[in-house]
């Protein structure tokens, strides 16, 4: 199964582009779970959550709906009191545990987050702090790509998070892997000029992809649907609503 949507949802600048003009905030995700089978949830990295917060969502949305969830930003960028912080950030999953509406929770570490003993041992203690809640791992830095990781997060049911992002040296490239029942892809765009030099940080995401570069992905989809279970594809090129309109026509690509 694949399931192809977006990258948060909540943008003003899609009134028009995807939302009715005037259509309330508060409406959004109603609206968006019409047209969507899933959506990550960014908040969560700011801010610690609460179950209310995620009964709320989950009263607007269809059974059938999904919720990745990011992780709470002193989980992954802190890193300063994984214990304390892993037991808060659960408890507030609860209602989405309950109704099975958890896709996973997406680990989304920084750049400066490398492949080193420590940092491997730091992920052991995630795991094991969340027990058997779903997780998937983004990296930044391109030194995790090695077979060594790919068995680590294989042993440790740990999905890794295939990226489409500038080919800049240092990031991680469009690798494709299996590693858990999960398969996951995220389209951060190929805007090169903007990754590092923008004054606000949606003009990094700003990029509309191409039918072409889009047709690069497909059979790599295909594939991983073969490993795993479930494909969440994720466009985070969501400046204008371009994340929709690719996420559309990857759709159809896929459907032919």
């Amino acid at each position: 199964m694949i399931l192809v949507a977006t990258s948060g949802y909540a943008y003003n600048d899609w009134k028009g582009n995807f939302y009715p003009r005037n259509i309330n905030k508060k409406e959004m995700l109603a609206f968006y779970a019409q047209k969507f089978p899933f959506t990550e949830l960014n908040f969560t990295y700011y801010t610690m959550p609460n179950k209310f917060i995620f009964y709320n969502m989950l009263g607007k949305t269809p059974e059938s709906f999904l919720f990745v969830v990011k992780a709470f930003g002193g989980i992954t960028h802190k890193r300063d009191d994984l214990q304390n912080y892993s037991r808060e950030f659960i408890d507030a999953l609860e209602p989405m545990i309950a109704s099975n509406r958890l896709a996973c929770v997406l680990l989304q570490f920084p750049y400066s987050f490398r492949n080193t003993r420590k940092n491997t041992e730091y992920l052991k203690r995630i795991r094991e702090n969340f027990g058997e809640i779903p997780l998937v791992v983004e990296f930044r830095s391109s030194d995790w790509i090695k077979e060594s990781v790919i068995r680590f997060l294989k042993e440790n049911e740990m999905g890794f998070v295939c990226v489409d992002e500038p080919r800049i040296k240092g990031l991680i490239p469009p690798v494709t892997a299996a590693t858990s029942s999960i398969g996951y892809i995220r389209f951060h765009g190929r805007n090169a000029a903007k990754w590092y030099n923008h004054s606000k940080p949606y003009e990094r995401y700003d990029y509309l992809y191409s039918k072409q570069e889009l047709m690069e992905w497909v059979p790599r989809i295909l594939q991983l649907e073969k490993q795993t279970e479930v494909v969440f594809v994720a466009m985070n090129n969501h400046f204008n609503a371009q994340a929709v309109i690719n996420a559309k026509m990857l759709q159809d690509l896929l459907k032919k």
